[in-house]
């Protein structure tokens, strides 16, 4: 598939310059009627029978088997969710942690990481968002790493396999911007989170959970899919693997419509993205301060010389679409292997217009 026929997947691309990715991804045809062929269905035969939910089951595994390809991991270990927060609830909330426990987090956290560790009732520790520091932080009372593999505010990359090896803690890792946008290998860490609806261009709500040893975690809130067996005491037995903490039901459309979206990615999505990154900062180095590190990840962030709101705002007028980091003084362009030279070239005359 050459670039001009996977991008020509995605309509919104033939009049924007979409660059915000790391917050939703562009959906292609052949997700957005996927989606809608299957509501039709349910429309017009309803959504009850044997064959129905047989079929659902099935459309579950093969996501299953898909977000695990993502990741580089058997799909034994992967749980579906509907986002990273859910991830980062489901592995805070099953490690039964106490107000006695420490969780280390950085100070570059989403609020869907950082929510689910404040709400865990731990003593909570920031450091800076640095392999070092968060080494450094490590005491007796620690018992979780959870930090993000790509900051989703200045785009830089943490070498997390040199902190869970430095460290010999588990790491919790909030995958929103790494997954399906670098090349990932969950296995080296004990939990990993996706957000589908991304980097991986599938509808919302979508995502996964991957856990290395599912034994070490419980179950604190049981879907019903996440059974093989249920008593009317409520006790039940789980799943074998991760599948058992499943957070429920994901409507048969989205299922469709992701199993769609991850067959729309080429092979070579990886280098590409990465190597539009490098343009992109090249082509905005002569404009702006731009604060993400080289070859770090697929995120550019730079901060403007005036109101990063107005400036967004002036882009979206000109059909180029990027995000404000707000509080940050900071605007972000999410370069992925769909992005030509074209859309970098608008962003970048797009900053030059307004400066």
């Amino acid at each position: 598939m050459t670039f001009e026929e996977a991008r020509a997947q995605f309509p919104m691309l033939e009049r924007y310059a979409y660059l915000n990715a790391g917050t939703n991804g562009p959906l292609a045809r052949a997700t957005g009627e996927a989606v809608i062929e299957q509501t039709r269905r349910d429309l017009e035969h309803g959504r009850s029978g044997m064959a129905w939910f047989e079929r659902v089951l099935e459309l579950r595994e093969a996501a299953r088997l898909g977000l695990a390809a993502v990741l580089d991991a058997d799909p034994l270990h992967v749980a579906l969710t509907d986002s990273t927060s859910r991830g980062c609830s489901i592995v805070l909330s099953g490690l039964g942690l106490g107000a006695a426990d420490e969780v280390i987090i950085t100070d570059q956290e989403h609020f869907g990481l950082t929510a689910p560790v404040h709400a865990a009732g731990v003593r909570v520790v920031v450091t800076e968002a640095d392999e070092d520091a968060i080494v450094a932080a490590v005491t007796p009372r620690t018992r979780l790493i959870a930090t993000s593999h790509v900051l989703w505010t200045t785009g830089r990359r943490l070498d997390l396999r040199r902190v869970r090896e430095d460290s010999g803690i588990p790491v919790l890792v909030d995958g929103a911007q790494s997954a399906g946008a670098i090349r990932v290998a969950a296995g080296e860490f004990d939990f990993y989170t996706v957000s589908a609806q991304k980097w991986l261009c599938g509808p919302e709500p979508t995502g996964a959970l991957f856990v290395r040893d599912p034994e070490q975690l419980r179950v604190t809130a049981p879907g019903y899919l996440a059974q093989t067996s249920y008593e009317p005491t409520g006790a039940f037995a789980p799943k074998e693997g991760a599948a058992r903490f499943d957070s429920g039901w994901l409507a048969t459309p989205m299922l469709l419509g992701l199993q769609a979206a991850l067959a729309t990615h080429p092979e070579w999505r990886y280098e590409r993205a990465a190597e539009q990154a490098a343009r992109c900062r090249e082509l905005l180095g002569a404009h702006v301060d731009v604060v993400t590190p080289a070859g770090h990840s697929t995120l550019v962030s730079f901060r403007p010389s005036g109101d990063p709101a107005e400036l967004v705002a002036a882009l979206d007028d000109a059909g180029v679409i990027v995000r404000e980091l707000p509080g940050r003084n900071l605007v972000r362009a999410s370069c992925g292997w769909w992005t030509s030279d074209e859309d970098l070239q608008r962003l970048a005359a797009g900053i030059a217009a307004a400066a």
